[in-house]
């Protein structure tokens, strides 16, 4: 008996009651992350000293809103929700000080992704789940769009934890999910896959098979052109609130109607190439090989190239590697991680030639040995039998 951890996420159908109370709990925790980083801003100009989220959650309980009053809605939201907003801008400040990301910044309203976090208390507690519905501490039963999809069986399945979050106009929950399964011995075959990454086709797998560029279809080119549309709309809707707001008579109704249309074309987008990852690396998978190498890419130094930026963005590598070793580890399967230096394209796979003088143009690999070959098919046979690599972890 194995015991693992799934993360599940569908959109839910709240009720007018719950739609008031997540928008104000989200506002709630937007708040108190931006109070947080206020706060600890001006004590460490002041005082040279930071305070961890722990003393400033005691703090904001026990003696700012005892002290101020008005401030007594913060308490209506879920402490946890509360607690977890100042712990993720704790994390944030963090990553600052050891450099792994840049000084953390205010959250916006209707632009930052604030979440609602819930978590069963005790061992002894339960967070009820059944086909169609949750029970979410503080909204109570909240209806599934997609019924059956949430494991139900409380032997075998238990809710950890689960946030809820809000994206163009439309609720979602996500949970964290304790499953309890049997020891299953994988059979794998002996022939492993090398994967390159690229622009011009998604993924080129060793094993023949190429994985399009779904940003090239028709529909997604369809969508972009009526989201170019939308922005412009935009755009000059604000320009028009700006000559409005010099007469005195301006109002930002229509302006919040067309960001969220912006907003719904930038998810459906967003999901349809996200469907297209989840499938490319099911099917990866399914053909159970007995290792799977992909390179280290340098996605941030690639996205400086301003003429490539937009194209790196839109094909989500780093999206596709983290479902890739999520599957890779629950299957059982090698993933190997080969360095990005690794001339995986300029190898020549037949007689280990370097060509150092192989262009970006040069879709085609030709050795002077005679071999003949795409240029990304070759780049995957190279990585299916590299020598050198590291094991994602």
């Amino acid at each position: 008996m194995r015991i693992l951890l799934r993360s599940y996420k569908t959109e839910i159908n709240p009720t007018l009651e719950q739609i008031q109370k997540i928008n104000q709990f989200i506002g709630t925790c937007r708040f108190v992350y931006n109070f947080y980083l206020s706060h600890n801003k001006e004590v460490y100009e002041k005082e040279k000293k930071f305070i961890s989220g722990m003393d400033f959650s005691k703090w904001i309980n026990n003696v700012f809103i005892k002290e101020n009053p008005e401030y007594l809605w913060i308490k209506e939201a879920s402490s946890k929700a509360v607690k977890q907003s100042i712990m993720n801008a704790e994390r944030a400040y963090k990553r600052f000080f050891k450099g792994q990301s840049k000084f953390p910044q205010f959250k916006k309203k209707g632009r930052s992704d604030v979440k609602i976090y819930f978590v069963k208390t005790d061992a002894k507690t339960i967070i009820p789940c059944e086909r169609h519905r949750i029970k979410i501490p503080t909204l109570g039963w909240v209806r599934l769009k997609e019924n059956g999809y949430f494991p139900t069986n409380q032997n075998t399945h238990t809710i950890k934890s689960g946030t809820v979050s809000m994206k163009a106009g439309r609720y979602y929950v996500s949970i964290l999910v304790e499953t309890k399964e049997e020891n299953i011995v994988n059979s794998l075959n002996n022939i492993g896959i090398g994967i390159d990454l690229g622009l011009k086709d998604f993924a080129i797998c060793s094993n023949g098979i190429t994985y399009k560029n779904i940003n090239k279809t028709v529909k997604i080119k369809k969508l972009e052109k009526q989201l170019k549309r939308e922005q412009r709309c935009l755009s000059r809707k604000y320009e028009d609130y700006k000559k409005r707001l010099k007469k005195g008579e301006a109002t930002r109704q229509n302006i919040q109607k067309q960001i969220a249309k912006v907003q719904k074309l930038h998810q459906r987008i967003n999901n349809i190439r996200t469907d297209y990852i989840n499938k490319s690396v099911s099917e990866i998978v399914k053909t159970k090989p007995s290792h799977i190498t992909i390179e280290d890419l340098n996605i941030s130094g690639m996205m400086k190239n301003r003429h490539l930026s937009k194209a790196v963005a839109s094909q989500k590598f780093h999206d596709f590697r983290r479902k890739l070793e999520a599957k890779c580890k629950e299957k059982g399967i090698e993933l190997r991680i080969v360095d990005r230096w690794y001339p995986s394209s300029k190898l020549c796979h037949e007689c280990g030639y370097i060509k150092t003088d192989l262009k970006l143009s040069d879709r085609e690999y030709i050795c002077e040995c005679g071999y003949h070959i795409d240029r990304d098919f070759n780049a995957s046979l190279n990585l299916r039998d590299a020598k050198i690599y590291k094991i994602a972890s």
